[in-house]
């Protein structure tokens, strides 16, 4: 049987008298595409803040890789293969799509790289840099600005960024936010390429992506996980269609 690869424990966080977290417990089995979906205000980017380490949690235990990370810091995280792409995107306008990257490939390898040179001298840092963007097809345009590319494009290079960091798992906050149906069908078809190769945690509300993407489902409401499994039994899930899809039981 699969081992997990993340498992989450009792795991809390409150803002105040708001508890956005609730006892959350989850496992996420190693080559998995795993959905966190849910309605606004669920909890769910919350849940990927406390994972990734850029929110601490209240209460409980996160173990990554067989080792407890709860107390370490985000950096420490990726340093051991954990890698996020964030809701809003998170791109350097003024750098080029392949210097975007090759930033990630610095941060990871801890190259002599300096801020004031350009990445396109730098072959350690570029040549796995083309590679993530031939991953997410983006190769073509390596050499445009981050604020020159289309709203997609930007989306998939920010998964490029996140595939430079030789990622175990990959934590993927609204990858398809304010993309239009083309844009999100091309994304589709770029997660698909990465399924099994990597692990993969995705909190996205469009359900076209979700059902064609996911091994399992958890539903978060209210802070608490009310079903897990897999997408046509948590489709028929009574809970969930009352509770998220507003239908009576």
């Amino acid at each position: 049987m699969t081992k997990p690869l993340l498992r989450l424990e009792q795991l809390s966080k409150s803002f105040g008298a708001l508890k956005v977290t609730d006892d959350v417990d989850l496992e996420i089995l190693a080559g998995e595409t795993h959905a966190v979906i849910g309605p606004n205000g669920a909890g769910k980017s919350t849940l990927i803040h406390q994972i990734s380490g850029t929110l601490a949690p209240d209460i409980g235990r996160i173990t990554f890789d067989g080792l407890d990370v709860t107390d370490l810091s985000m950096p420490a995280r990726a340093h051991r293969g954990v890698a996020r792409s964030f809701q809003i995107t998170h791109v350097l306008s003024t750098f080029t799509a392949l210097e975007n990257v090759a930033l990630a490939v610095q941060a990871r390898s801890g190259s002599s790289f300096h801020f004031w040179q350009s990445a396109a001298e730098e072959e350690a840092l570029t040549v796995p840099a083309m590679q993530a963007l031939q991953v997410v097809d983006l190769a073509g345009r390596a050499h445009t600005l981050g604020g020159s590319l289309s709203h997609g494009e930007k989306r998939r290079l920010e998964l490029a960024i996140a595939l430079a960091q030789a990622p175990k798992l990959l934590l993927l906050d609204e990858p398809m936010a304010g993309a239009g149906v083309m844009e999100t069908r091309r994304l589709i078809e770029t997660l698909k390429g990465l399924k099994r190769r990597y692990t993969i945690v995705l909190v996205e509300h469009d359900m076209q992506a979700v059902f064609a993407l996911a091994d399992r489902i958890s539903v978060l409401v209210e802070g608490r996980i009310i079903a897990t499994g897999p997408p046509q039994a948590v489709r028929e899930n009574a809970a969930v269609r009352a509770a998220y899809l507003g239908e009576s039981a």
